[in-house]
């Protein structure tokens, strides 16, 4: 066989059907370092900063993070669950986890 000639096993293959469309957001999740996207990360880099005023924080969320204050606490309140984000960040991540049993238990 020549350089030029395919093998009979790659000439019988057909390719390859083009993976479906996939949501950008999960393709951050896959591409990123330790299962953490850019966006898990600045939440928590974010969060890590501390706020002593409400309305600041809620300011800062739009602004810098580029969402609402309540999807920010959505994908707060995920990361806390994650193990990807407890490795990022252990010190963050346990003083918010300790934050919601506190909330938890005074209901």
């Amino acid at each position: 066989m020549t350089d030029h000639e395919a093998a009979p096993s790659e000439a019988a293959t057909p390719p390859e059907p083009d993976p479906a469309p996939r949501d950008a957001e999960q393709d951050a999740v896959d591409q990123a370092p330790g299962g953490l996207s850019d966006q898990d990360r600045a939440v928590l880099a974010f969060e890590a900063r501390g706020w002593q005023r409400p309305g600041t924080k809620e300011r800062a969320i739009r602004e810098q993070l580029g969402f609402s204050p309540t999807r920010y606490y959505q994908l707060l309140g995920a990361l806390l669950d994650d193990p990807a984000a407890l490795r990022h960040d252990p010190v963050t991540v346990n003083r918010l986890r300790e934050r919601r049993e506190a909330r938890r238990r005074a209901r």
